[in-house]
């Protein structure tokens, strides 16, 4: 059982600790998670709420199918989702909206990737189609394996092999097309 199975556990059982250690544990790594889906971090920062939300209030039942951080992710890509949904009439907006959500992005990203190669890094995924931003992401700096992504994106796990294969053929791209050579990639 993993720590977060065991704090979720502690926690149904009436243990608050438990619920808090969940919180400190993935907040930061679910914000950035979600905002890779509707890019916009306001709407994030408040998925993330809700997802702990649910978590606490609804107290789903956890079945150990899967590691407890890829059942948490799959939650709150689901609420990612249904928000997206019900807000796709109001998602049209200008080039120059976008530009400043990607600034708000890349402020967030840069308190949790420090280093500056990271962030020029986290930038050049934020040019690349949304599954391939989520599967690289997942992959990378969650470090889910191609079996618990599959679960939390609801795709075959060749299906979450052949995605991280172009998306990180895209990435590379659009590195070079950045300037970096080979050496710097």
């Amino acid at each position: 059982m993993d720590h977060g199975a065991e704090n979720y556990a502690r926690f149904l059982s009436g243990d608050e600790d438990g619920f808090v250690a969940i919180v400190k544990a993935y907040k930061d790594g679910l914000l950035l998670y979600i905002n890779s889906y509707v890019h916009d971090i306001y709407a994030a920062e408040e998925l993330t709420e809700d997802t702990f939300v649910k978590l606490g209030i609804k107290k789903p039942k956890y079945k150990g199918q899967a590691a407890f951080k890829t059942w948490l992710y799959a939650i709150a890509r689901n609420l990612a989702i249904d928000y997206l949904r019900k807000h796709a009439k109001h998602r049209e907006q200008s080039l120059e909206g976008y530009r400043e959500i990607g600034d708000e992005r890349n402020e967030a990203a840069g308190l949790y990737l420090q280093e500056t190669r990271k962030r020029l890094l986290y930038q050049a995924m934020d040019q690349l189609k949304p599954i391939y931003q989520q599967v690289l992401w997942l992959l990378y700096f969650e470090g889910f394996s191609h079996k618990e992504i599959a679960k939390i994106l609801k795709k075959s796990v060749h299906n979450v092999e052949t995605i991280a294969y172009r998306a990180r053929l895209s990435l590379r791209a659009v590195l070079e097309k950045e300037g970096f050579s080979d050496e710097d990639i």
